[in-house]
């Protein structure tokens, strides 16, 4: 009798194979994990080039679903509002430790809860992950004040 293997070939996530800079736009954009963290206003230490997170977030957010309500227009609307890109995530010392791209762009995995691959969009919710229910909109603060709100659990 034939000696026969089964070789089960099961089709790798796109997050796995592909670097960031071979995803499609379809494909970066569900690789974001939905946490907002990006959205909070930074304050960087000119001295020491330390990057504070505040609980201070983009006005255009929606804290709710942590989705942009003007994603589309949010540069023009938020000038220093970054677009990533993979040069970008490469060099920005700022992403959350937490941030998809930063994991992929370092070669490290997503973790367990990543809508990718909870296949569930609300567990970073219900973990606390995201800035759900723990930010303050720009436009509500004295923005002179901003470093009464730094917040490094954020970070």
């Amino acid at each position: 009798m034939p000696y026969f293997t089964s070789k089960r070939t099961e089709k790798q996530p796109f997050w796995k194979i592909k670097t960031l800079e071979q995803m499609s736009s379809e494909e970066w954009e569900a690789l974001c994990d939905g946490c907002a963290r990006c959205c909070l206003l930074k304050l960087e230490d000119a001295e020491t080039g330390h990057v504070s997170y505040t609980r201070v977030v983009c006005h255009l957010l929606d804290q709710e679903t942590c989705q942009c309500t003007k994603y589309s227009e949010r540069t023009s609307l938020v000038p220093s509002c970054l677009v990533l890109n993979p040069g970008l995530v490469h060099s920005l010392r700022w992403l959350p430790k937490t941030c998809a791209y930063r994991l992929r762009s370092e070669g490290r995995s997503l973790h367990w809860w990543h809508p990718l691959v909870a296949n569930d969009p609300k567990v970073i919710h219900e973990l606390g992950i995201s800035v759900r229910g723990k930010a303050i909109p720009e436009n509500e603060i004295d923005i002179g004040k901003l470093e009464e709100y730094i917040d490094e659990s954020l970070s």
